[in-house]
């Protein structure tokens, strides 16, 4: 499987998953992947037993704080000045947004890869019923 060892040598993939059709990847996968989820995600065990679903809503998530982080790095001029926030807060924050899109967008290609590594090597369906 010669797509699964490059996907696992890309600077994408995430240190703390094991390469994909290494033993165990899978689950090490998961716990990543549910680590970038709200807490109370934990406890929906059909995201959990099902890998490319809790990716699907990771990319999800993660799309969405793209998105937050966007509006809120485009609104700061005009918005933090009328709350009385200094500009040079006003500054911190926008480089604190930059470097913060930088962040999700390393973490969507992450999960982009693991994503693809999962449909390649089969565990697009459930690992347990």
């Amino acid at each position: 499987m010669p797509q699964l060892a490059s996907t696992a040598l890309s600077p994408d993939w995430p240190c703390q998953v094991k390469a994909p059709g290494s033993h165990d990847w899978e689950r090490t996968a998961t716990r990543w992947l549910r680590d970038l989820l709200p807490a109370r995600y934990a406890g929906y065990s059909t995201l959990t037993r099902h890998p490319v679903l809790l990716t699907r809503h990771a990319q999800l998530q993660l799309q969405h704080e793209m998105r937050a982080v966007r509006v809120a790095l485009e609104t700061s001029r005009a918005e933090l000045p009328a709350m009385g926030v200094a500009e040079s807060v006003i500054e911190n924050t926008i480089r604190m947004y930059a470097v913060e899109l930088e962040q999700l967008g390393r973490l969507a290609r992450s999960v982009r890869l693991i994503t693809d590594a999962l449909v390649v090597s089969g565990g697009a369906g459930s690992r347990r019923r």
